[in-house]
């Protein structure tokens, strides 16, 4: 039995930098952005995240991928 993985959206997580705790310790966050194209490059997608955030007073930490697949029986 093959089976074949049908893409489905994706999601970036952009994980930044929101200041620091009384401590000195890093407060992160993450701002989610939902029903990316599935088809869409690795490096697109992360230039976008940093375009957008050069944008903002808050340096990027990590940028993540999230692709949803369907699995089908061929």
């Amino acid at each position: 039995m093959a089976i074949i993985a049908e893409p489905l959206n994706s999601g970036l997580v952009i994980v930044y930098q929101d200041g620091t705790t009384p401590a000195g310790a890093p407060v992160n966050r993450q701002k989610s952005i939902s029903y990316v194209r599935s088809d869409a490059s690795e490096e697109a997608l992360y230039e976008i995240a940093q375009d957008l955030f050069s944008l903002s007073l808050h340096p990027v930490i990590d940028v993540l991928l999230k692709k949803n697949f369907r699995l089908l029986e061929e």
